[in-house]
């Protein structure tokens, strides 16, 4: 399994909140902190991460008279998010073998 109680976990919910809707950072921290305890500390790091990777990209745009950076999800971080909803949906079966106490 990929997912960890750590970073990749976060950075699937990262990926999934940004391939919603390309949006800017301080929207991504809020969506991902409706979703997890996390702080904008630990997520800016992430999305440096993940841009650094090729896994978002950014761009620029004016709001109010102030640059504002938006995130978009690359065609690798698609592929990347689709690996980590493959991966949940098969952890997802194996937990739901557990509690039904189903034997393979």
């Amino acid at each position: 399994m990929v997912f960890t109680a750590g970073s990749a976990l976060l950075d699937a919910v990262v990926l999934s909140v940004v391939s919603q809707e390309g949006t800017y950072g301080y929207k991504i921290t809020q969506d991902v902190r409706s979703i997890m305890d996390v702080s904008e500390s630990t997520l800016y790091p992430v999305l440096r991460r993940l841009q650094k990777d090729g896994y978002l990209e950014t761009y620029d745009m004016e709001f109010q008279g102030r640059n504002r950076r938006y995130y978009k999800i690359t065609s690798n971080g698609m592929i990347l998010l689709d690996k980590y909803r493959n991966e949940w949906i098969l952890f997802k079966k194996g937990v739901n073998k557990i509690l039904l106490g189903e034997k393979d």
